[in-house]
Formats: structure tokens, sequence, C-alpha cells
């Protein structure tokens, strides 16, 4: 299985990826593993996808990071939103 999932941190911004396993990754974040997310947690997930397929997840990802997709998802988790 894999996901595709979204963190916030306390200042609203938004951190997309994918992985194999879920909850070992947003621990990664959590804990400053990582390149983007290191100096900019805490981390919240916010939400997430689970996906049969690894190369579905990664399109998924991809879709979730440009274009008007993104500003949804934006609008969605922003700071405040829920």
């Amino acid at each position: 299985m894999y996901y595709v999932y979204v963190l916030r941190n306390t200042s609203g911004q938004l951190y997309i990826g994918f992985t194999s396993d879920l909850n070992r990754r947003v621990r990664q974040h959590q804990e400053g593993e990582g390149g983007w997310t290191r100096s900019r947690g805490p981390w919240e997930l916010v939400h997430y996808e689970p996906f049969a397929d690894r190369v579905e997840a990664m399109r998924r990802e991809r879709k979730l990071k440009r274009g008007k997709i993104n500003q949804e998802l934006r609008r969605r988790f922003s700071k405040g939103a829920g």
C-alpha cells in the first residue's frame, strides 16, 4: 500500500509527499529527518489517500503539487481552515 499525504505546520505551510509507510514517514518529518521539512516543523497530518499502486500514488502526488488542484488544496488546508 502507498499513501499520498499532506502535512501542515504551525505557520500554515503545506508539504505533500508519498510513502509506503505513512506512520514512519510522518514520524521522520516530526523528528526533523528529511530536506525541506527539517527546519519548518512541527507538522500535522491533515490529509492522506491510499493507493495500491506506487505509480498511481506518484501521479496523484504530482497532481496535488501543481496548478488548480494545488490551489484548491492550499485553500482547503490553509491555517485555520481545519
